[in-house]
């Protein structure tokens, strides 16, 4: 992998995906209900406060009927009042990806995933095809039945959401990171539920090298099928950016498309992360702030949004305001990793990195 001589050297491009992550994953927490917390919605509460553009973290809601639908963890998530990360599955599942890899090296198998599951993780820190994929692994089925059996969210956003781990560690090499994301994927989803995660590893493990955020879209569309619904609608959202609608509109357009899947499907939050990277275009704090605007699954899809523009910015440049209130801690459910450093993480990360290539 030829790393760049003037960008941010590779110990730095994994430490801005965690930090990224992170903070994409906090800003996003409070609004993370898709049926109430609408685009507009989020729009309005930002206005009432005095918050847009937004360039940090959530501010206190203006107004109770506001708080009252906020998630309950909002008060740990909202600016001044943030020490530390919150505890939260999309955090959980990278450091539990980051244990796989340095337990199970790149040779892991789907039923090691499960294994660690039942070991690593509490039950009630599951949710969705996960928490169908967990009940069934604890009743001795083994995958891939484990994703078909009782599970009606196999190609909600779950799996995305594991992927990262798989695209820090494949720097340069999206085929590869595809192929261990769908490794994992497969223990608790099918289809586009899969596709999301090798869409998700192979855009995190391009932005080490291409040349910008569209760069690394192409690339990890190359490693999921072009007729998949996933693949048509990131291709929508390109191709609109392309015709320089504003970024409103583009989702506006995409989310009628997509309405019938509903608030937690990969497709429709595929767009939702599509547009908030395309139109942020590499900047950090545009990238996080748009992509949590765009409503859906805020805190799933602002971490993502979040460890992508980290790795092409690299943690020096990420601004002081999103990475300073994290005070170097990771809350996690994940046994054995609550209140690990996110720069303990970022070594771990990069030492696999290293012993890969």
């Amino acid at each position: 992998m030829g790393n760049q001589g003037t960008g941010p050297d590779l110990a730095d491009r994994i430490h801005g995906g965690w930090l990224g992550r992170i903070a994409g994953n906090m800003l996003g927490k409070p609004v993370e209900q898709g049926e109430v917390w609408t685009r507009e919605r989020i729009d309005r509460y930002l206005r009432k406060a005095a918050a847009l553009p937004l360039t940090d973290y959530l501010p206190e809601p203006a107004d109770a009927a506001d708080s009252a639908v906020l998630r309950p963890e909002w008060r740990q998530c909202v600016r001044g009042r943030i020490h530390g990360s919150c505890r939260d599955d999309d955090v959980d599942y990278a450091v539990l990806g980051l244990h796989l890899l340095e337990t199970h090296g790149f040779g892991f198998s789907t039923e090691q995933v499960g294994d660690l599951w039942l070991l690593r993780l509490p039950y009630l820190q599951t949710f969705t095809a996960e928490r169908a994929a967990y009940r069934n692994l604890a009743n001795g089925l083994k995958p891939p039945l484990t994703a078909t059996y009782d599970n009606p969210y196999q190609e909600w956003i779950g799996a995305l959401i594991r992927a990262d781990a798989y695209g820090w560690t494949c720097p340069g090499d999206p085929l590869r990171a595809a192929g261990l994301a769908r490794r994992d994927a497969v223990l608790s989803h099918t289809g586009n539920g899969v596709y999301g995660a090798m869409f998700a590893a192979s855009l995190i493990s391009a932005a080490f090298t291409a040349g910008g955020v569209r760069d690394a879209l192409e690339a990890a569309l190359t490693v999921i099928p072009a007729s998949s619904r996933l693949a048509r609608t990131v291709r929508r959202v390109v191709s609109l950016h392309e015709t320089r609608l504003p970024w409103e509109e583009t989702l506006a357009t995409v989310s009628a498309e997509t309405a019938s899947l509903g608030w937690i499907h990969v497709v429709p939050n595929a767009a939702v992360l599509t547009a908030g990277l395309l139109y942020g275009d590499g900047d950090f704090t545009r990238t996080l702030a748009l992509t949590v605007r765009g409503g859906l699954d805020t805190d799933s899809n602002g971490a993502t949004a979040g460890s992508v523009a980290g790795v092409l910015t690299g943690a020096a440049a990420v601004p002081a305001r999103w990475k300073d209130p994290l005070e170097d801690t990771v809350r996690s459910a994940v046994f054995g990793f609550d209140g690990v450093r996110i720069s303990a993480l970022a070594e771990r990360t990069l030492r696999l990195a290293t012993a890969a290539r």
